[in-house]
């Protein structure tokens, strides 16, 4: 294994994490300035560079700060820890801010110093894993069983001219799929154009397809290639083709059926060679059905179907999905790529993305930017994973998430026919030890059904925690918080009603009378007007 190194000018530190590091068989070397690191980081082979690199901040001769900058250049990926004893906000700014994997403020606890070196070296090991199974697959990713029939659609289609219809949800990678369809197939030489439908004003769309001659209309000054055109001898990737004008999927049906066409204003024929490739997030039987969207032309578009799956359909990508968008975020921006702890990948997998693929990758960059440390935890992640906590003083330090008030009281917003008529996750079989008995009314609650939300994430996290730590009463004063948050949620709701929260919340007036009284809440719920 690659040794750790360290740096500092003060000995006794440098021994002391020696012997602490050599107990947990890592092994180490040691420096006493900047400069001497530098030297050995010139003549040190591959095998000889360190996996990990602690170094203090004052030191005489150099700065750990100007290390930093000057080791970041030349091994981007190197994980690097800052010591300091001088624990102020601009070091720490400056530390994260030049790619420091952790800051570590002294005196540290040397146990928890060890922890953290110890899963700075486990990080790095993933990532060197994790970054070359990226650069295996660079074009597109994907280890589900559903994307592979998409891999296998495209090899079968690789030497294929046929036209093809790509269906999917908004940002699952439709446009993807097509340059993929285009890159293997026999027109790979020749342009791709891509033009969004639904993107462009209907008075446009008709010019920005088939082009115009100047004086067409107002402001056509001179004459315009169309994307017909641009993509001769090419691919011309129809994205949402779903919207087009009805009126415009005549003209459409005519060049994919003999390749010519009319510029805008045009009188000449002009014939082009194009393969077309669509795509939609919308049901084009339906929309046929309704009278929007001309069979003939689906009938034409679709010879050729390819369904590319949602991100909740193939969560085991996400992992790979995330280092990647990591590691092209990071790259973008010119830092240093940020990792992500195991936990909040498990966060990202339990979580719906209603945006797909494009929701993901907009994370990572929202976390390249964001996120405080190089390291990613669930407490990092965006408002949407309901993991973030609100400030805890008025709570005695006890974290209480925020997202638990605004989901219930977004839910008991919801009126009943509401409430019924939202869709259900089904339980599976594996679900039925979960199930709680009949209720009276004779339904069946399951407490498993589906993946956790983020604010049951976090709940599971500190009840492991208060249960590791031996703490007594975890059932009351979890239970107590709880309903005391679900209490506030429903009188926020309710402005304060008590009769009104009772109701929603399906109990009795006495019952939530003297629930606010047992868990003191009389001083921080809303006054109401009418009780």
């Amino acid at each position: 294994m690659k040794p750790i190194w360290i740096v500092d000018d003060d000995q006794s530190i440098r021994f002391v994490l020696e012997k602490a590091l050599l107990r947990e068989h890592l092994p180490t070397r040691s420096f006493s300035n900047p400069r001497d690191v530098l030297i050995a980081l010139e003549d040190a082979s591959d095998e000889d560079l360190p996996q990990i690199l602690v170094s203090d901040i004052r030191m005489p001769g150099g700065s750990g700060l100007d290390l930093l900058e000057k080791v970041k250049a030349r091994h981007p990926g190197l994980p690097v820890i800052i010591m300091t004893a001088f624990s102020d906000l601009d070091s720490a700014v400056s530390a994260f801010q030049g790619g420091a994997f952790e800051y570590l403020p002294k005196p540290f606890d040397l146990p928890k110093a060890v922890e953290l070196i110890r899963r700075a070296v486990q990080e790095s090991q993933r990532e060197e894993v994790a970054e070359e199974r990226i650069s295996e697959t660079p074009e597109m990713l994907g280890q589900a069983p559903a994307m592979q029939d998409v891999f296998r659609a495209i090899g079968r289609l690789s030497q294929s001219n046929v036209t093809v219809m790509i269906t999917g949800e908004s940002g699952s990678g439709k446009e993807l799929v097509a340059r993929a369809l285009h890159k293997h197939s026999p027109r790979a030489s020749g342009p791709f154009v891509a033009i969004n439908t639904a993107a462009i004003p209907k008075d446009l769309l008709e010019s920005e397809l088939f082009g115009h001659e100047r004086g067409a209309f107002t402001g056509a000054q001179a004459q315009r290639r169309g994307r017909f055109e641009q993509a001769d001898e090419g691919t011309l990737f129809l994205d949402e083709i779903g919207d087009m004008p009805f009126e415009l999927q005549t003209r459409l049906l005519r060049v994919l059926s003999d390749g010519h066409f009319y510029r805008v204003g045009g009188h000449s024929a002009v014939k082009t060679n194009v393969r077309v490739i669509a795509a939609t997030h919308q049901d084009l039987e339906q929309r046929v059905k309704e009278g929007v969207f001309r069979e003939d032309l689906y009938h034409r578009l679709n010879v050729i179907r390819l369904r590319l799956p949602a991100l909740r359909e193939r969560r085991e990508d996400i992992p790979m999905l995330t280092r990647h968008f990591l590691q092209h975020s990071a790259k973008q921006l010119g830092v240093e790529p940020k990792r992500i702890a195991d936990s909040a990948v498990l966060a990202l997998e339990n979580f719906a993305f209603p945006g797909n693929v494009r929701q993901l990758e907009n994370i990572c960059h929202w976390l390249t930017v964001m996120a405080p440390a190089q390291v990613i935890e669930p407490k990092d992640l965006p408002p949407e994973f309901g993991i973030v906590r609100s400030a805890s003083s008025a709570e005695g330090g006890q974290g209480v998430t925020v997202s638990v008030v605004n989901s219930l009281a977004a839910a008991l917003s919801q009126t009943p026919a509401e409430l019924e008529s939202a869709p259900q996750t089904a339980a599976t079989p594996d679900d039925a030890d979960l199930m709680w008995p009949s209720t009276a009314g004779g339904a069946l609650a399951s407490v498993a059904a589906g993946p956790l939300t983020g604010w049951e994430l976090e709940l599971e996290e500190e009840a492991l925690v208060m249960l590791r730590s031996g703490h007594a009463e975890v059932w009351d004063m979890l239970s107590r918080r709880f309903e005391a948050r679900l209490i506030q949620a429903a009188l926020t709701n309710t402005r304060g009603r008590r009769i009104e929260a009772a109701q929603k919340l399906g109990i009795g007036r006495n019952t939530i009378t003297r629930k606010i009284h047992e868990l003191g809440l009389e001083n921080k719920i809303p006054a109401a007007a009418d009780e």
